[in-house]
């Protein structure tokens, strides 16, 4: 094993006075949980209203999504073309890659043990010959469309029809090709290069300014995402499918304390106090069911939490497509809940044969609420023969609430494991780490923003004048 080594760029402590902590409601996440109780209160009280609201999520969403996509591109064009080694940079995309899909394989494992043992579908009785699936009509057309593309398919679509195609159509696996083509060749370049990725740099920076902006609606998306969700489709957790729903969560709280807390601990680091860090993060999240809104966040936080730029630039927008522990909970457990509902044994060897499919088929599933849905549905075209396909129609109805264990599910397994792969590259910061674990004021996204703009103001060599 690699020794953890202090990297010469990253983020250390500056001697001095503590700073002050903020008072409560200056925190942001004070006012995202203020938010998320407001429209849990619409939601009972009003639901008509609640079921009105959720525009406020969507214009969230859509400014931060605005952004998405150049955040990613500078950010992984700077992280890989840093490295200055096209062989260096090989390796540590080949290391992310192994471990998101061991992760995955686990999520799909337990996700598969769970809903076996505890049979949340076998109460359900369904008939399939007077089954109605008109509510799923929709997406049994777009899940249509994606298993008919195949393999060629889904390879197909890792291009963009143009350059820029791939931002106008907010395209993150495009987005994510693109910026590795552009970082091998400015690599290539060599010292002319440099100045190509201290113009990314300077893009990237500008992008987090935007999001430091956009994060103070943060509040009113959630209220209005969360007023949506009680008001719309409270009566569902009521019904039978609540148990499904719990035995949902219950299995992400399990991989995530099960699987992920022992990672954490073979890496260094407590994952409760990881979670204290990240709670900004996770309310947003929680709010909206949306991974996507707080990408530019993480990328700030965990740079400087002792994460190479290069480290962090590569493994989290990678994460974002090939990293989603959360869906794949969800499709293994949604696929033989619905054959449970109809009263059929899914021998094991189909199971792990489904297991297997959806372990690829997840790779490239986009952070956005409800895409799970459509990947699940997806998946099962391909054992139609055995899961009927119409089964889908059941979980219609409540995948609002699951999209948001599963959204909060990848954030926190995207961030761990950007600080394993630091870890396994021997590039993460362990002193920087502890502190930041300790006192997660210190990556405050505000303080981190006006100190690297205060950096910029003076020479390197200034000397402070009395």
């Amino acid at each position: 094993m690699q020794t953890d080594t202090l990297s010469p760029n990253a983020v250390t402590p500056s001697p001095g006075p503590a700073p002050k902590r903020k008072k409560l409601w200056h925190h942001l996440y004070f006012w995202v949980l203020l938010g998320i109780a407001a429209g849990i209160v619409i939601g009972l009280a009003a639901p008509q209203v609640g079921a009105q609201m959720k525009w406020l999520a969507d214009l969230f969403i859509k400014l931060v999504k605005v952004v998405i996509a150049p955040t990613i591109f500078a950010t992984v064009a700077v992280g890989i073309a840093g490295l200055g080694n096209l062989a260096k940079a090989g390796g540590l995309a080949l290391k992310t890659v192994i471990y998101f899909n061991v992760t995955t394989v686990f999520a799909l494992g337990i996700g598969l043990v769970v809903i076996n043992l505890l049979g949340p579908g076998r109460m359900l009785g369904l008939d399939l010959a007077t089954f109605d699936a008109s509510a799923a009509k929709g997406t049994l057309d777009s899940a249509g469309a994606a298993a008919g593309d195949g393999l060629t398919g889904f390879l197909l679509h890792l291009v963009p029809n143009s350059f820029f195609g791939a931002f106008v159509d907010g395209q993150l696996i495009q987005v994510l090709v693109m910026a590795i083509l552009v970082a091998c060749a400015i690599t290539m370049l060599g010292e002319r290069g440099k100045p190509a990725v201290a113009a990314l740099d300077t893009i990237a920076q500008v992008m987090f300014g935007v999001i430091k902006i956009v994060m103070w609606f943060a509040p009113l998306g959630a209220m209005g995402g969360m007023a949506f969700t009680i008001g719309e489709y409270g009566g569902a957790i009521l019904g039978s499918l609540g148990y499904f729903m719990v035995s949902f969560w219950l299995t992400c709280l399990l991989f995530l304390f099960l699987v992920l807390g022992p990672i954490c601990w073979w890496s260094g680091f407590n994952i409760f106090k990881y979670i204290r860090m990240i709670r900004d993060e996770l309310l947003i999240v929680l709010g909206t069911s949306s991974s996507e809104t707080v990408l530019p966040r993480m990328l700030a936080k965990l740079e400087a939490a002792g994460v190479p730029k290069s480290v962090v630039g590569l493994t989290i927008p990678t994460g974002y497509s090939f990293n989603l522990d959360g869906t794949a909970i969800y499709m293994s457990m949604g696929a033989i809940f619905i054959a449970q509902a109809f009263g059929i044994e899914v021998p094991l060897g189909t199971q792990i044969a489904l297991l297997v499919f959806m372990l690829i088929s997840s790779n490239g599933a986009a952070g956005v609420s409800g895409a799970g849905l459509v990947t699940l549905a997806a998946s099962l075209a391909a054992f139609e023969s055995v899961i009927p396909l119409a089964g889908i129609a059941l979980i219609v109805g409540i995948d609002r609430f699951m999209s948001e264990g599963r959204a909060l599910t990848n954030l926190t397994g995207n961030g761990i494991g950007t600080l394993v792969i630091a870890r396994w590259t021997g590039q993460l910061d362990r002193e920087r780490l502890d502190a930041v674990l300790d006192d997660p004021s210190l990556v405050d996204p505000d303080r981190l923003l006006a100190e690297k703009n205060a950096a910029t103001e003076l020479p390197v060599d200034a000397l402070p004048v009395k």
